[in-house]
């Protein structure tokens, strides 16, 4: 098979599990946490490390920003052999009593973006791998996390969410909102690989707490500090029993 023309990897490079954040500099963030790493490629928002974590052979993969450069991301990684995806990211929670901090796994993502549309009807669920999803659950409640399990919404424009989208999505129930996992689960879920998401709350749309609203570490609560590597842990962990 010839080199994949975004990621620059090749069959064999990689394993049968990826890690993948949007933000590149996350890949170099897990790999800190893992026993070993080693770099395999990096293009453009791509990043591509291969690791150890207790023994389980992992890599981890930027995507970007978006489900057009995480489509591209899922579908380079199949071609390689890469068949379980954990989407490691942050996201902006709609509900009332969700705190900067708290971590969201996943039941599905509506498609509030134009990717996942271009392959299937958007009547067609977004939804995780549910053995994935409950190795993610499994792993923030064994560590005394405070964790909500339930729906997301996945948008494409960063800088267009309204007033009005954002009660929408309250009303609907939604969790919280982020860029990425509609079009990765539709896209495991078409070629029969498993994928699933854990993202940690970086604001609050509905309490006014976006994200970068705190600048200061003693401005932000005690479990916001390092929430982006508890995160990382848990994923690592769920990793291990997949």
């Amino acid at each position: 098979m010839a080199t994949q023309p975004h990621l620059l990897v090749d069959d064999g490079d990689l394993t049968d599990i990826a890690l993948i954040p949007g933000d590149p500099g996350r890949v170099d963030r897990i790999a800190d946490h893992c026993d070993e790493s080693e770099t395999i490629a990096q293009n453009r928002e791509y990043k591509v490390v291969t690791a150890t974590y207790e023994g389980r052979e992992l890599t981890i993969c930027s995507t970007g920003i978006g489900c057009p450069s995480a489509a591209i991301a899922i579908e380079e990684l199949a071609n390689v052999g890469v068949d379980t995806f954990i989407r490691v990211g942050t996201t902006g929670a709609l509900q009332s009593g969700i705190e900067i901090g708290d971590m969201i796994v996943a039941t599905g993502a509506a498609k509030n973006e134009g990717t996942s549309k271009r392959y299937e009807a958007a009547e067609y669920p977004s939804v995780p791998d549910y053995d994935v999803l409950s190795a993610l659950a499994d792993a923030a409640e064994a560590n005394d996390e405070d964790v909500h399990v339930g729906p997301i919404a996945s948008d494409d424009a960063y800088y267009a969410e309204t007033d009005a989208a954002v009660d929408d999505w309250e009303a609907a129930g939604m969790l919280a909102v982020e860029m990425e996992a509609a079009a990765v689960f539709s896209l495991a879920r078409r070629k029969g690989l498993r994928a699933g998401a854990i993202c940690t709350v970086d604001g609050n749309l509905v309490e006014g707490t976006q994200k970068g609203t705190a600048t200061e570490d003693d401005e932000l609560p005690e479990k916001a500090k390092n929430n982006v590597g508890r995160a990382i842990d848990l994923s690592l962990e769920a990793a291990t029993q997949l």
